[in-house]
């Protein structure tokens, strides 16, 4: 049996909070009314990302994004930031330069390994190996959201 892909996992973790009526369970709840600071993962699109902030802004705590970057999934820089910006949340990609780590691999990459060629989109990562950016607009928008000039 082969392991659920994200989407699958996605789509049961919503089924049980709608079984739930959409409430948090009790451990969850405990675990954001007592946390100093707050910290999510959103793999999702533009829309999902900003309703889990908003979800999770009436604890007023710190919020931190300690994973966001799945290109593939609709999950961007273009989408993420600029709302990560609007409501002063903090956003960590895990992923700079093309490494030994892979993780610019996407997900089917467990499946369909891309030993012979580049995946068409990358999942996380900034910098291919010889500096140069995977997207040069990409790299233009951190800059402008971070307060870099622009050379």
């Amino acid at each position: 049996m082969s392991e659920p892909t994200y989407e699958e996992l996605k789509a049961r973790l919503a089924q049980l909070e709608k079984e739930k009526g959409g409430k948090r369970s009790a451990t969850a709840k405990i675990q954001l009314e007592e946390s100093d600071v707050i910290s999510f993962h959103s793999y999702d699109k533009p829309e999902q990302f900003e309703k889990r902030i908003l979800s999770l802004q009436p604890y007023g705590r710190p919020l931190i994004c300690t994973e966001y970057m799945a290109r593939g999934n609709g999950s961007t820089f273009e989408g993420s930031l600029p709302i990560a910006k609007k409501y002063n949340v903090a956003a960590i990609n895990w992923g700079l330069v093309a490494g030994k780590t892979q993780t610019y691999l996407p997900w089917d990459s467990w499946r369909k390994p891309y030993t012979d060629h580049e995946p068409a989109v990358w999942f996380h990562e900034i910098f291919r190996t010889d500096g140069k950016p995977y997207k040069e607009e990409e790299v233009e928008l951190i800059k402008k959201l971070t307060g870099r000039p622009a050379k």
